[in-house]
Order: structure tokens, then sequence, then C-alpha cells
């Protein structure tokens, strides 16, 4: 046994323990033949820090990973990083670009080895983070998306899914970053509310008898105009239909088109059509009979207007970019006097999430997968129960998006990633295969050249459950740990990776991934708001650790993670979690100091006081309601079990009761059966804890006696129901109570701490009265009791306790001014009762309720309540006083 500190500091703990587990393999121990469970990490960006969403993810992970370890299993948590196209080649760009350089000054290949070295030298930084949080991963097996085993997986995909038909060159309308000079998925924009202005212009019919009103919110986009469109059923424009308009500025003619996309109640019921630049006007074109391969683009990389076609865009406009050109279109159109009128107006605009630029609607050959087709089991793996969801209320979601779910655009503008394996001849024919050897095999002798373009990222992670594991080889691994047990994510990253992992698991391994989604919230500042950096609310988790603990944290983010709420983050509640550590520690000192160490058995010492009865009763109990919340997965109720039964369970009730047993006028059976209930509660504390704060634990296991194993690799307590004893549990919680009651009325009447006081009982029963007998010398000391007495009656003022059928009488005569303390308790509840109503009085009020800040409304609420139950506690102490 080690002496434990006065100090809890969890610094230098955690830096030891973990170095410790990771270099002695405690990870991964070797357990071939016992039950798998697995779970695969949500693979952060190689470019990444540790936020707090990674830090909660991340630590609800742990949990379920050192639970399963505990009990036996051969728990794997595959870990590695996703080498995160477009965000690493900002970071090494942005590099280059310091040092005067860019990209297009290397050849790709000398760029791509640049990346490589960025990634060897900084790209460990969140594994590293990730080891201060606890995260217990299978370090010795990690993986890397563009690794050379996984990279073999990808391409094995691609190929596959192109023979298969459900991978595809198409030339369609892309999400155009011209920021990145990329294509992106809808998942990467964001759109926001921008003040724009909405114009108006006539478009003259060719025939000279008139003209037609159509509006936009982007002039400059009418040069590649190929139709105007009118619903078929407005009867303003029925008779226009196939005539022609001459397009302004240019002269081109372009048709009037049928189509429902023109509402007769929006505008003038006419809508210009700009197929190249436009997602609906797409949809309307192809209707229209236009092919993709004939619809004008008017745009280059840069989002700057380039000549596509014959007199498509007035010379002077050529290289501008299309805000710049807007304003010349303008003009030009008034200098025509065809601009009709100008309003203002909040315009939705797209921006990449990464670049910040606005995004263009952009006609392009990509590569598509045909996600409807591999959705379909995806859809029937939630409906059928194969993939539990958790919380169900997500299951809605996941449907609606794969129902209605578009291609996707697979290929991105970049050098780093997996570059497409696809070779074009000279005629512009693909050719997909495994290398270039296979596809010139395909190719006879044409001359090839390779697709310059990378794959999505989410493309290659959408295989991490299987491709960590080996696969496409047949491994041992694959077969043991597919599929994987549970998938902890952030619901904002269902779409991105959670349901495209479904779809490939499906297809390729023909069975789930995992069995359950556990979708857990966001982590919101204190107010509820979200966190970002330009409001300044953002948490750094390694700050917390500095100051706190990496148990604390963890215990933090726990506590209040409640399956389909966001937490609501305070700094205070972090260092709460940190005192409870205080106390847990403070308790193991306790133990040493009176010859309390490690259990020498797994199984419940035997004994027969009621005491020590009750407290293995309790232990059980808990064990119980460990397993039945993490089995739910409701983390929120494991770390509250855990935390009643430490604090105040074990720490405050049971230590303080047993302390006469282990002093030197004990008997000395009693001493000894208390010491070995006590130890074995404490290790069974520890073993239960280690999951949720794995440092201090380990820290306590060995402190407390010597040990031939570390405590990570200790056995889950059982939950064996023959170790509750109901006769103890029912005298020792009735003990409980009573103290409790008694203590609370001294605090309320304001009894002096050190005064003694008699007691008189009435109306017990004969198991009350023997209980009374029995548990004098703790009433006496902890609730200060001086005497019992059944029967009989208080002379004077006394205060009234009712425990079960019983009523216990504190006589208060000399010991405080009965007349001054009634007094005081009805003005101070009458003053909680004003407060109480006038808060009630507000928030009975519509307008306050439907006018005020939520906030401030909450707060109201909050406020009410505590007077409320501020005034029902006061006019309770003034009831007991008669």
């Amino acid at each position: 046994m080690t002496d434990l500190p006065k100090t809890f500091d969890p610094g230098a703990i955690e830096a030891r323990w973990y170095a410790h587990w990771e270099s002695a393999g405690r990870f991964r121990p070797e357990r071939p033949d016992a039950q798998p469970f697995t779970i695969v990490i949500p693979p952060p960006n190689v470019t990444g820090s540790l936020h707090i969403g990674h830090a909660l993810d991340n630590t609800l992970q742990d949990i379920l990973i050192r639970h399963a370890r505990l009990q036996g299993k051969d728990a794997l948590w595959v870990v590695g990083t996703d080498h995160a196209g477009i965000a690493t080649q900002m970071v090494v760009e942005r590099q280059l670009n310091e040092r005067q350089q860019k990209r297009t000054d290397f050849s790709r290949e000398a760029f791509i080895a640049k990346v490589w070295e960025w990634k060897e030298e900084s790209g460990g930084t969140i594994t590293r983070q990730l080891r201060r949080l606890g995260a217990s991963c299978d370090w010795a097996n990690e993986r890397f998306t563009m690794d050379e085993g996984f990279s073999r997986a990808v391409i094995k995909v691609f190929v596959d899914l192109h023979r298969e038909g459900l991978i595809y060159r198409d030339k369609r309308l892309v999400n155009w970053d011209p920021g990145l000079r990329t294509a992106i998925s809808d998942l990467e924009v964001e759109t926001k509310e921008v003040q724009g202005k909405f114009w108006h212009f006539s478009y003259p019919l060719a025939d000279g008898s008139g003209a037609i009103s159509v509006a936009t919110t982007r002039p400059e986009t009418m040069l590649a105009d190929m139709a105007v469109a009118v619903n078929p059923e407005d009867e303003r424009y029925k008779a226009l239909i196939g005539k022609q308009v001459r397009l302004p500025i240019t002269g081109r003619l372009i048709p009037i088109v049928a189509d429902e996309h023109a509402d007769p109640e929006l505008g003038s019921g006419a809508v210009k059509i700009t197929p190249g630049h436009d997602f609906n006007d797409f949809e309307v074109g192809k209707r229209a009979g236009f092919k993709p391969a004939d619809m004008l683009n008017m745009l280059d990389a840069d989002a700057n207007l380039i000549q596509t076609a014959d007199g498509l865009i007035p010379d002077d406009l050529l290289g501008l970019p299309g805000s710049v050109a807007r304003a010349s279109v303008v003009e030009r159109m008034e200098a025509l006097g065809l601009l009709e009128k100008v309003e203002d107006r909040a315009i939705q605009t797209p921006y990449g999430d990464r670049s910040g630029a606005v995004i263009e609607p952009w006609l392009t050959d990509q590569w598509y997968v045909d996600a409807a087709t591999l959705a379909g089991p995806a859809i029937a793996a939630v409906r059928d129960g194969a993939i539990r969801v958790v919380p169900e209320t997500w299951k809605k979601t996941w449907f609606n998006w794969l129902e209605n779910i578009q291609p996707w655009c697979v290929s991105r503008q970049l050098w780093w990633g997996h570059q497409i394996p696809a070779w074009y001849d000279e005629d512009g024919t693909p050719y997909v295969a495994e290398d270039e050897a296979v596809a010139q095999a395909l190719a006879g002798n044409k001359k090839l050249t390779r697709d310059p373009d990378v794959l999505d990222t989410w493309f290659s992670s959408a295989l991490w459950p299987f491709g960590t594991l080996g696969w496409p080889d047949q491994t041992t691994a694959l077969s043991r740990h597919y599929p994987n047990d549970v998938l902890i994510s952030g619901f904002d990253i269902l779409f991105f990776w959670d349901a495209r992992m479904a779809m490939q698991g499906l297809h390729f391994m023909k069975e789930v991934p995992w069995k359950t989604l556990y979708l857990h919230g966001l982590v919101r500042a204190a107010d509820g708001s979200k966190m970002s950096k330009s409001k300044g609310n953002t948490v750094d988790p390694l700050g917390l650790i500095d100051r706190y603990g990496a148990d604390a944290l963890r215990f933090t983010l726990t506590a209040m993670e409640s399956q389909g709420r966001d937490i609501k983050l305070d700094e205070k509640r972090v260092e709460g979690y940190r005192n409870f550590a205080t106390k847990l520690w403070n308790a193991a000192r306790f133990a040493q100091s009176n010859g309390i160490g490690a259990s020498a058995t797994i199984e419940p010492p035997a004994a027969q006081l009621p005491v020590n009865r009750w407290i293995v009763a309790e232990t059980v109990k808990t064990v119980q309601a460990l397993d039945l919340a993490l089995a739910d997965l409701r983390f929120d109720e494991s770390a509250n079990s855990i935390y009643q039964f430490v604090w105040a369970t074990f720490c405050d009730w049971y230590l303080e009761l047993i302390k006469p047993l282990l002093g030197p006028e004990s008997a000395a059976a009693e001493a000894a059966e208390t010491r070995a209930v006590a130890g074995w509660v404490l290790d069974q504390i520890l073993v239960m804890l280690h999951p949720f704060m794995p440092f201090i634990t380990e820290e306590l296991w060995h402190a407390l006696g010597e040990r031939s194993y570390d405590l990570i690799l200790a056995k889950w307590p059982m939950a064996d129901a023959r170790a509750i004893d109901p006769a103890a549990q029912a005298e020792i919680d009735w003990l409980i109570r009573l103290v409790g009651e008694i203590r609370t009325a001294r605090a309320e009447l304001n009894v002096p701490p050190g005064a003694r006081l008699p007691m008189i009982v009435r109306d017990a029963q004969p198991r009350t009265e023997a209980r009374l007998g029995a548990q004098q010398a703790a009433l006496a000391r902890l609730a200060r009791i001086e005497s019992v007495t059944i029967g009989g009656a208080a002379t004077g003022g006394a205060a009234q306790i009712v425990v079960d059928e019983a009523t216990f009488v504190l006589p208060l005569e000399g010991v405080i001014d009965l007349a001054a303390e009634r007094s005081r308790l009805d003005k101070a509840a009458a003053a909680a009762e004003k407060e109480r109503d006038s808060l009630g009085g507000r928030l009975s009020n519509p307008s306050f309720v439907e006018k005020a800040k939520p906030e401030a409304v909450a707060k109201a609420r909050e406020d009410h309540a505590a007077k409320s139950a501020e005034a029902d506690r006061l006019r309770a102490a003034l009831a007991r006083l008669g």
C-alpha cells in the first residue's frame, strides 16, 4: 500500500498512467477466444486539433470500450485519421504561400511529397491530444485513409462499383467552389442570408409583337439564358409558348417553353432559364429537350466570365468576375430601356464552408455514384431493426434523406487524395481499372492519360468499418470484428459519413457496418448558444484538462449527455466533478489511515452487521443500474448512478456509519468484517468508475494494495441479486432518512450545531423500537441525539418529524428562542411567497412569455421554481414548531 498525498493532482497521474497503459499493450490484450466488441473511431481530420465535440464523442466511445474490456471481451477500438483532402491541401498551400510559393510551382508528385512531409511532422497533433483525454484506442494498429492497404480498398470499391454500373461519368451541375477550384457536396455548402436586389427585365419577343417580363437576383447570368419558362396553365402566356424572345445585349434567340416550375403567382409568372448555372433551371432545361452537353456555361474555374460559344459574352466583359460583370449588365439593360424596376431583397446565398467563397452552380463532367440504388438496403436495415438508431427520433431523418437522395458527386479537383483510377484515350473514352497496366490492356494500343481528379474524402471514409480491418483481404480481424458493435457519431455527420458507411458496408460486406448507431448532440455554450470563434465562446478541452484534469472533463460530458439533447457546458460543472474526484481521493486516504486496503476477493466478503450487508446490497444495485444504463446507452443515467453511490451512499453515509466500528473500542470481529467489506466496496467503486474516470481510479487501485494486474484489465462486478439483504437495507435506509430529517430540522430552526437534544418517540411499532435500540449510538453521533424516550410528551415548544409510522419529537425549550424563530420563519416565508407570486404573474402574462428573450423566460421560470420551493420549505419548518 502506497500512502496517498494529501492533495489530488491529476496532471502527474494522467501522464504517467497513459504512458504505462500504451507501452504495456493494455489497450489491446490478447483475447482471441473472447466475445468480440468493436468500435471504430470517427476518423478526425489529420489537420485537426481536439475540440469539445471531439472530447464528447471520444469520451463516450472510451466508456464503452473500457466497459467491454472490463467485461472480458475482445475489445477493439479502431483508431486512425482521415486524409481530409480539401483541409490538408489548404494547410500545405497556405504554408507555401507564406514562402511566396504556390502549388502550381511544383509537379503534382512534388506537391504530394510535401503533403506527406507535413503529415509526418504535424499530422499527429490530434492523436496526441486524444491520448491526453484518456482514449484507450488500439494505437499499435493505427490507420490512415491514405495508407497503402486502405488505398487499395478505395480503388477496388471504385472499380467494382463502376463495373456494376453504380459509378458513372456525367455532365451535371455541381456546387463549384471558386476559392478552392473544386466541386463540393451539398453538405459542404453553408447558406447565408445576405441583402441583395431583385431586378425586373423586359425581354422583347423576336417577332416584335411585344415583350415578356422576367426577374432575377443574378443579372449577369442572362448572358447564358437558354429559354424563358411559363406555366402551361397560365392563360396570360399560352399563346406565347413556342415563340422566341431576342435576348437583350447579345441578340441571341431563345424559346418560350412550358414548364410547371414557373409559378403564375410569383412575380410576372415568367422565369428566365439558365440551365448551366442554376439547379432548378438545369432540370427545366432537360425537360425542354436541351442536352447537358449543349447547355451554355459562361464561367471559368475562378468564376470569371469566359467565351464558350460565339457571341455569348461581350468582349469587354470577358475575364471579369460575375459579381463585377453584374453592374455592367444592369447598366446596359437600363440603357436599352429594358430595366423595369429594382427591389431590395434578402437573398439566400450559398458559401463554401471551408473557403468562404460564394458557390457557383457549374456545369462540368464529374464522377457520380448511383446513391439511390445503394440507399435501398440502408433504408431497409434501419426499418427492419438490423441497425438500431439511438435516439429513435433520428430514424425519420434517416429515411427522409435516403429516400430522396441524389446522385453523389465523388470527384474533386484536388491533388491530395485518392486519384481516380480512370484513364482516357484521345477521344475522351474512360477506362476504369485497378492500375494503368490493366487500363492499357482494356484500351489496346490507344494512348492513355490519367484522370487528374481525386475522390471525395467521404468516399474513402465510407469504407472505414471494413477497410480498417484489412478488406479486401479476408483477415481474421475482419471476420471477428465486422460488423462493428456501436458507432458513436455526432448527428451533424449523419449524411456525410454514417449513411454512406451503411450503403457501402451493406453493398460490399452484405452486412450492416454496425449494429447500433448512437447520435449525440452538440456541445453548446453555458447559455445554450452555439459555440463559434466569432462569438468568442468556444471552449478548449485541453485548457479544461489542464485546470481540472481529464477525469473531471470526461465525467462532466458523460453526466450531461442525455439522449436527444444538446449539452450546455458550464465550467462550474467541470469544477464540481473535479471536487467529486477529490472526494473519492479523500475517501481512499481515509481507508488507508484506517487499515482498509485492496480486497482479496471478487465476491463480497461474508457480513453479519446490517450496515455492511446494506452497503454490499447498495453496491450490487449500483452495478445493476450501471449495466442497464450502459446497455441502453443512457450515459447521463450511468454517470448519475455511480456518482450518487460514491458521493452520498459510500462517502457521506457508509464511511460515517462505520467510523465507530473501526476504532479501538470496537470488537475485533466487527472491525475485521467492516475493513474487509469496505475494501471490497472501494474496489468495486474503482472498477465501476474506471470507464468514466480512468486515471484516478487506476492510481487508487494500486495505492490501496499490491495488485497482480492493472485496473484497466480488472473484472467488471457481477450484479448478483443474492447479495441483496432486504432487512438490512430497510434498517439502514430508515436510519439515513431519520438522521437526514433531524439534520434538516435542526438547520431550518437554527439549532446550534453542538447542542445535543433529547428525542421523544410516539406511535412507534416494535420494529422501529428495535431499530432505535440498535442504532442509538449512530443517532447520538450523527444526529446529536442525547437520549431516546419511547412515549411521553414534550413540555414547551418542540420540532416534530414523521418517519414512516412514528413521530419523533425534539424538545427545543431553552435551546432556541421559539418566538423569535417563529417570527423569522414567518417573515422569510412571506418574502419568498411574495417573490414567487410576482414571478408567477409575469409568467402568466402572454405578452412577457411571447415577447421576452427565451433566456429571460427560462430564467424567470427557474427563479419561480426556486422561490416556490423556498416558500414551501420555510412553511414546513414553521409547521414543525407547532
